[in-house]
């Protein structure tokens, strides 16, 4: 079993609010809830953390599952006292929310998946960047990044914020970047995701093509408890493309309106 260590922020809040932890896509950091976070911190303890490889958190020493990162989220958590929990995560960091519902269904309060199914299109399609990336770097992505993950809307009016997510691609260790794209061409949770009954809700941008609207659709069906809500004006990066609307739907699915 593979041990990961990753970076926990410092939490934001009130200190008797519930938690609430935010994880991010493949390739960028935590710093993709930077507008967001402030605006949950009002209602929830919120909690960020990176990705192995990822902004703060150290390189990854090898292969791991979106099951090894769920067991360190809660690892973190553990150390932290906090026995409950609500979810947010985008793309890669959705599937962990999707992960802890299935095998951490009692810690989970609710979750919500941003750009993200049961599974990913295409699995070989990740296994060859993976290669890519071992080959070349994250920097053989970067130059398609801002098409894959921003609305037109998004790169014409938050130009400087689109920018530090495509220069975090670049700071990313290559091997730990690898090993989350074959991490997610083996993610499959259509099996066990209708056994658990925590409530969900998923989220898919208006431009998303990585994710488009179908998957998350797809996902709301298998749950016994799940719903689906666009985002407008976003693509693959909701959280910092509209995070005063990211947050609104958040606080209005955990806190029950």
């Amino acid at each position: 079993m593979v041990k990961l260590q990753i970076a926990f922020g410092e939490p934001r809040g009130a200190t008797d609010a519930p938690y609430l932890v935010l994880g991010h896509s493949l390739g960028t950091s935590s710093d993709l809830w930077a507008d967001a976070a402030p605006v949950l911190a009002p209602h929830f303890r919120v909690i960020t953390w990176d990705l192995p490889g990822h902004g703060a958190s150290p390189a990854a020493e090898g292969a791991f599952t979106i099951s090894d990162l769920s067991d360190a989220v809660v690892g973190q958590l553990d150390a932290r006292g906090v026995s409950t929990f609500s979810y947010a995560g985008v793309s890669i960091g959705g599937t962990v929310g999707l992960d802890l519902a299935v095998r951490h269904a009692e810690r989970v309060d609710g979750v919500v998946v941003i750009s993200a199914g049961v599974d990913v299109d295409a699995p070989a399609a990740w296994a060859e960047r993976a290669a890519l990336v071992r080959s070349k770097g994250t920097e053989a992505l970067a130059a398609g990044s801002l098409q894959r993950w921003f609305a037109p809307v998004t790169r014409e009016h938050r130009g400087d914020r689109a920018a530090s997510m495509v220069e975090a691609l670049r700071l990313t260790d290559d091997r730990s970047y690898a090993w989350a794209c074959e991490a997610l061409a083996a993610y499959d949770v259509s099996a066990d995701l209708p056994r658990t009954d925590v409530r969900a809700l998923a989220l898919w941008g208006e431009y998303d093509q990585l994710v488009p609207e179908r998957k998350s659709a797809e996902l709301a069906r298998m749950l016994s408890n799940g719903s689906v809500q666009c985002v407008p004006g976003a693509a693959h990066a909701a959280p910092l493309e509209q995070p005063t609307t990211v947050s609104g739907l958040l606080v209005d699915f955990f806190r029950g309106r």
